[in-house]
């Protein structure tokens, strides 16, 4: 496995402290990067407690896994999708959902206790992708967890992407929320989510401190996403990207890849990661990693937020809220969501206007 690291962790943090985001000065943080264990949920959440263990051995107090790594991001599959008609392959998709939707998971239920367990065991902050299963529906989910274990919540991705609509629903402003926590205020927004603004200001507007992006997106575009929103945010981030061969996915006819000319080698990269932790100033503290599965560390020094935040704060005093409500006059129909600096609180949902 491919390991990254930056700096040296000088905190000890104990899982019974009181949330208290000044009570860290530098916090250690690891981002995984691994592939799921595709149509086998328990042995994916075996995986990932592995990978806890190797995070925890090294010190670190947060760990955040990828989009989806629970339940797999379905990459190539099609499920027979077509607009205005069955399609030929309309049987062979049902058979590839049933499959994806028996490998998804209930919130709470028992998967979710040992994540909770891992956490615990381990004494991290645990930040990791879920496909949740809503009796008969899926969302694309981020679980959080705190070292006693607990869930302390969830955010379920606003808007899937593309062709994802046909297997994951809309989450909605609700689960838009912000943890004070030991190691700072944590929040996540999932992929391309992070690229819509207002999604970004409610988290900014709740004083987020470490940012978590879990994606599927391994582009050198999505770098730059990440150091702009780390500038702008005046915060650190952290993204998680599954690095995936295809031998990784089951072998073909059983799960096809689409968007190829023919169906690709076992050692055929299907997704490269890119993997990454950035500083409110923009620089890469530790990663991208391109070469494997691993694991990326790096040491947030939460002072580094203060700095950031004195020459920039896009919800502070570089805020000018009068343009928003000129867009608002100008598109009556618009609906527009936004939370309060002050909206600190666990769970706290978005005002609207």
């Amino acid at each position: 496995m491919c390991v990254m690291e930056a700096g040296s962790a000088d905190m000890d943090m104990s899982a019974g402290d009181e949330p208290s985001a000044a009570a860290a000065a530098t916090v250690r943080a690891t981002v995984v990067q691994a592939s799921t264990v595709f149509y086998d949920t328990p042995a994916t959440i075996e995986k990932a407690e592995g990978l806890i263990a190797e995070a925890g051995k090294k010190g670190s107090q947060l760990v955040l896994f990828p989009e989806v790594f629970v339940g797999g991001f379905p990459r190539g599959s099609t499920f027979g999708a077509v607009i205005g008609s069955g399609g030929p392959g309309l049987a062979k998709g049902k058979e590839d959902y049933r499959k994806y939707f028996a490998s998804a998971i209930d919130v709470p239920g028992p998967e979710v206790t040992r994540l909770g367990g891992f956490a615990a065991k381990y004494k991290v902050y645990l930040v990791i992708g879920v496909v949740e299963r809503d009796v008969y529906t899926l969302y694309n989910t981020v679980l959080f967890f705190s070292p006693l274990g607990e869930l302390l919540g969830k955010h379920r991705k606003l808007v899937p992407t593309a062709l994802e609509q046909a297997i994951w629903a809309c989450g909605d402003g609700s689960t838009l929320s912000l943890y004070d926590t030991p190691v700072g205020k944590i929040g996540a927004l999932v992929c391309w989510e992070n690229k819509m603004p207002l999604a970004r200001t409610a988290l900014y507007g709740k004083g987020i401190q470490i940012y978590c992006a879990p994606t599927a997106d391994d582009s050198e575009l999505w770098l730059a996403s990440m150091r702009h929103i780390a500038v702008e945010g005046g915060c650190f981030v952290m993204s998680a990207n599954q690095f995936c061969l295809r031998k990784d996915y089951p072998p073909p006819p059983g799960y096809t890849f689409a968007g190829f000319d023919q169906e690709p080698p076992p050692e055929t990269v299907v997704c490269c990661g890119g993997s990454v932790i950035v500083s409110p100033s923009g620089t890469v503290l530790a990663g991208p990693n391109y070469e494997g599965e691993g694991l990326v560390t790096a040491d947030l020094d939460l002072g580094e937020i203060v700095d950031a935040k004195f020459g920039f704060d896009v919800v502070g005093h570089s805020a000018r809220p009068e343009v928003l409500t000129l867009i608002v006059k100008d598109q009556p129909q618009i609906s527009v969501c936004f939370t309060s600096a002050s909206a600190n609180a666990p769970g706290s949902s978005s005002g609207s206007v």
